[in-house]
């Protein structure tokens, strides 16, 4: 099927011959600014051109052995998988049985999450304990309250506290010959975004409103409940859990992440696993999948996960794991070994994308 869209592609040379001005400002800006307010809206040609572009520094962390180069504020991924990972290396380092990874996995989700609602938000509107939620001792004082034998109900660890992302995302990994290298995730949210093109420029809005907390303590479109933290304000950016992630280890460096919800942390954070195990990339993308995010309190699991001696483990121990009928995510995944300068890569065999390397990636 061929799709024109001869709007679109005259904003996109707009954006290309004038930069920013293309699109904050001028007739573009204009179009978009019309649109909106005939339907009822409430822009304002200031709102566009105050937007600016943020560049923060990444978060890091570290697990056996590897250096995790992930997503700032106010993306929760970031914050949120360092800290579960941070809680797994409470455990033997992070060397865990088999039998018991499952557990203590869905446990550190558990406790992480939980600390995405209470306290995680735009950081220019709202102080964010970064260096406190990635401590070695926090991560031992969480660490602490998880029983080995038995499942913490959630209501025992508390509400989130004085505090969700969608389906239409996307993910591209990338590294070119000298060793550049690209994780990124874009998304408008629920599919289509808002439903609404404002007329003459192709431009379909997102519906990221719903990433905020509309109300305290109500969950949105995926289940996430917030606080004040992440409350609407003028300005202000909601919070999302977009992960791209680098994994960079003594001899190796993988690229990943995923479109996916509330989902695409914990996505990214088995695979982490994966790639800390020196699994094949092709094991990252294909792997069942299985996710906890505090509320509400179950495992929701692909159906393949269902029958696993893993998903029997989690029974054992009391919790509750939930079919969610499908499978999910999209995750693109690249590993460069430096001994052998050698590229892998593999894109999720659930989702539309393709892997190329070398000359089939020109």
């Amino acid at each position: 099927t061929l799709i024109r869209q001869p709007d679109l592609a005259r904003v996109l040379e707009a954006l290309a011959e004038q930069g920013r001005d293309g699109f904050y400002q001028g007739p573009v800006a204009e179009k978009l600014v019309r649109g909106v307010r005939e339907a009822g809206g409430i822009w304002t040609k200031q709102d566009l051109n105050n937007y600016r572009v943020k560049e923060r520094a990444p978060v890091v962390g570290h697990y056996r052995g590897a250096r995790i180069v992930t997503a700032p504020p106010p993306s929760a991924g970031g914050l949120v998988m360092l800290e579960a990972l941070n809680i797994l290396n409470e455990f033997n380092g992070g060397e865990i049985s088999e039998d018991l990874l499952p557990h203590l996995t869905v446990e550190a989700w558990r406790r992480a999450y939980q600390d995405r609602g209470r306290y995680m938000g735009d950081p220019d509107f709202v102080s964010i304990p970064v260096d406190n939620l990635l401590s070695k001792s926090y991560a031992e004082q969480r660490a602490a309250s998880i029983k080995l034998d038995k499942a913490t109900p959630s209501s025992e660890l508390g509400e989130p506290v004085a505090t969700g992302e969608g389906f239409h995302t996307t993910h591209f990994s990338v590294l070119d010959g000298a060793g550049n290298r690209v994780a990124a995730t874009l998304s408008i949210n629920l599919p289509f975004g808002s439903g609404f093109m404002p007329a003459g420029t192709g431009v379909i809005l997102n519906n990221e409103m719903d990433d905020f907390s509309a109300k305290p303590g109500s969950p949105n479109a995926y289940g996430l409940v917030g606080s004040k933290a992440n409350a609407v304000a003028p300005g202000k950016r909601p919070l999302s859990s977009m992960t791209p992630t680098f994994v960079e280890f003594d001899d190796r460096v993988a690229i990943l992440g995923t479109p996916g919800g509330s989902r695409i942390i914990t996505m990214v954070m088995l695979g982490v696993l994966e790639a800390a195990n020196d699994a094949p990339v092709d094991d990252w993308v294909s792997r069942v999948r299985f996710h906890h995010q505090f509320l509400p309190d179950q495992v929701q699991a692909e159906p393949a996960f269902l029958g696993t001696e893993a998903a029997k483990s989690l029974r054992l121990r009391g919790h509750d794991v939930v079919s969610v009928d499908r499978e999910y995510g999209n995750m693109q995944a690249i590993l460069w070994r430096h001994e052998d300068n050698s590229v892998t890569a593999a894109s999720d065999p659930r989702g539309i994308g393709a892997a190329r390397v070398g000359a089939d990636a020109d």
